[in-house]
C-alpha cells in the first residue's frame, strides 16, 4: 500500500484534536474494511505489519458523519443487531480511520540479524528501524493460528530449543538472543535459519514448521490470544492445535459476510426512523397497543402511518420459518432468501411507488416465448436494487462455508448491537429455469453421478477442515445448485465480453432449493460501473436469447480441452469437474461460493454424454 502524503494535524468530529494523537499509516477503502481488511485481519503497509483492531471503542472513534448508520431490517433481524454502520473513510480528508495495532511483534534486522520484539530494537518514535543499524525492520513472516480464530506469534524460542530444555526455552531463560538469517541458497524454508546465542541449541531452519502437527509435537497448544483486542483483553481458554501460517496467507483471515436485498415493504427509506423499535413493536399484537407505543416514542406524529407499521409487522412475522420465534440461523437465512425470490418473481413496478423506493423489478416488454426453447422462463429486469453486506464475524484456517457459528470469532470483546456493513446500489437481471424441464433433467442418472462426485469431494474437504466431527456441515451440492452456479458464471463472462462490464463489477446471487431455481446477476460495486441501465438492457428477451446462446457456444470449448472437459476432478479439493480459469471461473468478488461446485458439462454436455447438459436441446442433442 502507498502511504498517504504529508498532511496537517487531524481533527476530531468537533474540530478539535483527537483524544489520542495516533500516527497514521496507509489508506483503506470502505469496501476493503468489510471484505479484505476487516477486524482481526493483517494488513501490510510498506515495511510494517498491523492487525485491524476490534470494534469495542469504535462507537467513540467512528464519527457519525464519516461512519453513518445503515438500516436493513431483514438483515439486522437475522444477525440480531439494531443497525449497521459504514466503516470510516481513510482518505486525505478524513478525520479518523480504522484503528490498527502492530502485529506480529517479533521483528528481525537484516543488518545485525537479531530477532526480537519490536520495542527491544529501541526504534525512534514513529519509525520502524533498528536503533543500532538504522535499517528497516522486517516483521516476522510467520504467525500461528487455531480453528477458533485465535492468532499468536510464532514460537521461535521453542522451535530453536526443541532439542534442549523446553521449559527454560519457553520462558526465554536460556540467557541468549535469537538471530534470523537467510542462507540465500534457495527461496525455500530450508534457507531461513534461526539460532540462539546461548550455544545450547544448533542453528535450525524453518523447514517442517508448516506441518500440521509440527507445533503439537513441541507440546504447544493455543493459548487463546486475541491481539486485535489489545493487551487488555485476557486470553480465552482454548487448547486447540496451532498451525503455522505465512503472514500474508488467505487462511489467516476469512470474512463471514451476510447480505440481503432491500425488498418491499422494507425498501422505502421512510421506515428508517423505526429501525431501533421493531423488537419492541413485535411484542404487541393489537393495533391500539402499537399506536400507543408509537405516540410515546415519537412524542407526537409518527413518520410512518399506523397502517404501514401494521403491514410491516405482518411481513416480518411471515419470515418466521414454520411460525416459530426461535429458528436456527440457517433456517432464518433460507427464509430471507425465499422472500427475495418471491419478490423477484412477482416484481415491483416503479410507477406504483414513490421515488424513495429502493427496489424496482419489472417484466420485460419483449416476447418471452423466444426463451422457451432454452428452458428459461420469466426473466425480470431489476432496474433498481440495494444490497447491504455486513461483516458478521471472521474465521481462520477454514472457509466460512466449512464452519458453524461456534467457530466464528466475534468482532469485539463485548456484545454489540451493531455491525460494520456496506451498501451497494445498482441493477440486475433475474433469470429462472423451467421447473418441468429442470425436474426431468435432475432425475437423469448421468447428472446424479457427476453431482455425487462433486458432493463427495466437497464433503471430504469439509471434514478435513473441521477437527470436531460433530460440527461438520453437509455440502450444498445439488444438480440445480451446480447448474445455476455455472450458468451464472458463463453469463457474467459473456456480459463482460459483449456488454463491456468488468467481470469483477458483476455478482451472482443464487436461489437454488426445492422450490427455487433462479439466479440474479447484478452490479456489485459501490461506484457507477453498470448502474446506468446497461445491464438491465441485457435482460430484454431477444437480446437475452442471443446472449445465452452465445455464452453456451463459448462454453462448449475451453482452451484447456480436452483436459478440462474430461478431467475426473479439478479445483480446490476436487470440488469442480469441467471448470477452470480459462472457461468459467470468475474473480472472487463475483462468486458466492469461492469458485467451487462448478461443472461446464452440466450446461453443454460432454462428447460421450451430450444429454447430461441442461441445454443439450439447444445444440440438437
Amino acid at each position: 500500500m502507498t502511504p498517504p502524503p504529508a498532511r496537517r494535524r487531524r481533527t476530531g468530529a468537533t474540530g478539535t484534536a483527537p483524544a489520542h494523537n495516533l500516527p497514521r499509516r496507509g489508506t483503506v477503502r470502505r469496501a476493503q474494511a468489510i471484505t479484505t481488511y476487516g477486524v482481526g485481519s493483517l494488513i501490510a503497509v510498506d515495511h510494517e505489519s498491523f492487525v485491524v483492531s476490534g470494534l469495542d471503542k469504535a462507537e467513540e472513534s467512528w464519527s457519525a458523519d464519516e461512519a453513518p448508520k445503515i438500516h436493513e431490517r431483514r438483515l439486522a433481524r437475522l444477525l440480531d443487531v439494531d443497525y449497521f454502520r459504514l466503516p470510516p473513510a481513510s482518505g486525505d480528508n478524513s478525520k479518523d480511520g480504522l484503528r490498527v495495532r502492530r502485529f506480529p511483534l517479533m521483528h528481525s534486522c537484516p543488518e545485525c540479524n537479531e530477532l526480537q520484539r519490536h520495542r527491544e530494537f529501541n526504534p525512534p518514535a514513529g519509525r520502524s528501524v533498528c536503533g543500532m543499524c538504522e535499517v528497516e525492520l522486517v516483521p516476522s513472516r510467520f504467525v500461528v493460528a487455531c480453528e477458533s480464530g485465535h492468532l499468536d506469534e510464532f514460537p521461535y524460542w521453542q522451535w530453536v530449543h526443541r532439542s534442549t530444555d523446553r521449559g527454560a526455552a519457553a520462558l526465554g531463560q536460556c540467557g541468549g538472543k535469537l538471530n534470523l538469517r537467510t542462507s540465500g541458497h534457495t527461496s525455500s524454508l530450508r534457507s531461513i535459519l534461526v539460532s540462539c546465542t546461548c550455544g545450547k541449541a544448533p542453528e535450525v531452519s524453518m523447514e517442517g514448521s508448516f506441518r500440521r502437527n509440527a507445533l503439537k509435537d513441541l507440546g504447544l497448544k493455543c493459548r487463546g490470544a486475541r491481539p486485535w483486542l489489545g493487551s487488555s483483553a485476557a486470553p480465552e481458554e482454548c487448547g486447540l492445535p496451532l498451525r503455522t501460517l505465512q503472514r500474508g496467507s488467505s487462511a489467516v483471515w476469512q470474512p463471514v459476510l451476510k447480505s440481503a436485498l432491500s425488498i418491499p415493504p422494507w425498501s422505502d427509506t421512510r421506515t428508517d426512523p423505526l429501525a431501533e423499535h421493531w423488537d419492541a413493536l413485535r411484542q404487541y399484537d393489537r393495533r391500539e397497543h402499537v399506536e400507543i407505543y408509537l405516540k410515546g416514542v415519537f412524542k407526537g406524529e409518527c413518520p410512518v402511518s399506523l397502517d404501514e407499521v401494521m403491514t410491516l409487522l405482518d411481513a416480518e412475522r411471515e419470515e418466521d420459518p414454520d411460525g416459530t420465534e426461535g429458528p436456527s440461523f440457517d433456517h432464518r437465512y433460507r427464509a430471507l432468501r425465499n422472500k427475495e425470490y418471491e419478490r423477484l418473481v412477482s416484481g415491483n413496478d416503479e410507477s406504483e411507488h414513490s421515488r424513495n423506493e429502493q427496489f424496482v423489478c419489472e417484466t420485460p416488454l419483449g416476447d418471452q416465448s423466444v426463451l422457451r426453447p432454452l428452458g428459461i422462463t420469466g426473466p425480470m429486469l431489476v432496474k433498481k436494487l440495494r444490497e447491504v453486506r455486513a461483516l458478521k464475524a471472521f474465521t481462520r484456517l477454514a472457509d466460512p462455508d466449512a464452519t458453524t457459528d461456534s467457530r466464528e470469532m466475534p468482532l469485539s470483546g463485548a456484545s454489540m448491537r451493531w455491525l460494520p456493513a456496506m451498501e451497494v446500489r445498482g441493477e440486475g437481471v433475474f433469470v429462472r429455469l423451467n421447473e418441468d424441464r429442470l425436474d426431468a433433467w435432475e432425475k437423469a442418472s448421468a447428472v446424479a453421478a457427476r453431482i455425487e462426485r462433486m458432493r463427495a469431494a466437497h464433503q471430504r474437504m469439509l471434514e478435513q477442515r473441521v477437527s470436531d466431527p460433530s460440527r461438520i456441515v453437509p455440502s450444498p451440492a445439488t444438480p440445480r445448485m451446480v447448474l445455476l452456479h455455472t450458468l451464472a458464471h458463463v453469463l457474467i463472462n459473456e456480459w463482460s465480453l459483449e456488454a463491456g462490464y468488468p467481470a469483477a463489477s458483476l455478482r451472482e446471487r443464487l436461489y437454488a432449493a426445492d422450490d427455487m431455481a433462479g439466479v440474479l446477476i447484478y452490479t456489485a460495486t459501490s461506484d457507477s460501473a453498470g448502474s446506468l441501465g446497461g445491464l438491465v438492457a441485457q435482460g430484454e428477451p431477444e437480446l437475452l436469447d442471443r446472449t445465452i446462446r452465445s455464452a453456451l457456444h463459448r462454453a462448449e470449448w475451453c482452451s484447456s480441452d480436452p483436459l478440462c472437459m474430461e478431467t475426473e476432478a479439478s479445483g480446490s479439493g476436487g470440488t469442480n469437474l469441467a471448470a477452470c480459469h480459462a472457461c468459467v471461473m470468475l474473480p472472487e468478488t463475483s462468486c458466492e461460493h469461492n469458485n467451487i461446485l462448478l461443472d461446464r458439462a452440466l450446461i453443454v454436455g460432454t462428447p460421450d454424454s451430450p444429454r447430461v447438459g441442461y441445454f443439450a436441446e439447444t445444440f440438437g442433442h
